[in-house]
């Protein structure tokens, strides 16, 4: 079964597919350990930019594929928030299953975050969105017709680490008619919108999601499979009625970073592990919080 026929199911049963990213096998493997033991029918595991490049395109699809291989679970590697054709091009040469084409004009860095503008902060018109995209799309089904394509329109504010406050305004959210002339225009399998979502997690405020717009989009534009990014933050409560609207895949990273983070920290401040130094040995606990995490969050996606 390809990602998409996943992707089916999960809306025909009114559930949703996990997408977590990684830059090292352990957090990996806990992953794919995690949705496995919590019932899911597959997992989707990403890597950004930056994350592909510390583990290397090639090195990450041999990763997935030995892990599912070791696992006897379906994985599926994305690349997450790819910003032109060239990066899309590189990661469907190298055998990834699935690609975000996120294209921006430039890297430059904004002035008021001091972040990379990206997810269509930079400036990038409509129609070089969709034409960006589009070929992401004729290329990946010209190498194997079985990628799946994710288009993204609307502001999706923040970054994925924890963060303050983030200003949240209803002018960024998608637009349905725009959703659905990209849709048409570009061919892709999965749409990422905006609605009141954001990446990272807030400390000083209340994350809350716009339902009733995403219920505009899906209704004006019903072909895609439709993907919530930035989970992490969000309450349980918003989470199971947007999978009811209609979301079918779910990006969940912050609060893993997060808490493999954190319990690093404690395993080297901590004086009974701290002069520990096999890395397998202090590593793995930390690994252990991603897993039960993913499970955690896992059950939520599936109703269980």
């Amino acid at each position: 079964m390809t990602l998409n026929d996943y992707l089916k199911k999960a809306r025909e049963g009114r559930y949703a597919i996990g997408h977590f990213n990684f830059a090292t096998e352990d957090v990996l493997k806990a992953i794919v350990a995690g949705a496995k033991e919590a019932g899911a029918t597959c997992v989707m595991v990403g890597t950004s930019e930056g994350e592909a490049e510390f583990v290397g395109l090639k090195e990450a699809v041999a990763l997935v594929r030995a892990v599912a291989d070791d696992m006897q679970f379906p994985v599926f590697l994305n690349a997450d928030h790819f910003k032109s054709f060239e990066k899309c091009k590189e990661a469907i040469d190298a055998g990834y299953d699935s690609i975000i084409a996120d294209p921006v004009r430039s890297r430059s860095v904004s002035a008021v975050s001091g972040q990379p503008a990206s997810n269509g902060a930079s400036g990038l018109g409509f129609q070089e969105r969709v034409d960006i995209t589009r070929q992401v799309v004729e290329y990946a089904r010209s190498v194997n017709p079985a990628i799946s394509v994710e288009g993204e329109l609307g502001y999706l504010k923040g970054s994925s680490e924890v963060q303050t406050k983030i200003e949240i305004s209803s002018a960024d959210y998608s637009k349905p008619e725009e959703v659905a002339d990209f849709i048409t225009k570009t061919g892709v399998d999965r749409m990422a919108v905006v609605f009141g979502n954001i990446h990272g997690i807030v400390t000083d405020q209340e994350e809350k999601l716009d339902i009733e717009h995403f219920l505009k989009i899906i209704a004006t534009a019903p072909q895609p499979y439709y993907v919530l990014h930035g989970a992490s933050g969000l309450k349980d409560e918003d989470i199971k009625l947007v999978i009811q609207a209609g979301i079918t895949n779910i990006h969940f990273n912050t609060e893993l970073r997060v808490a493999y983070h954190d319990k690093l920290k404690e395993e080297f401040t901590d004086p009974s592990t701290s002069s520990e130094t096999t890395p397998y040995k202090y590593l793995a606990p930390a690994a252990e919080e991603v897993k039960k995490l993913v499970m955690a969050k896992t059950r939520l996606f599936i109703g269980r």
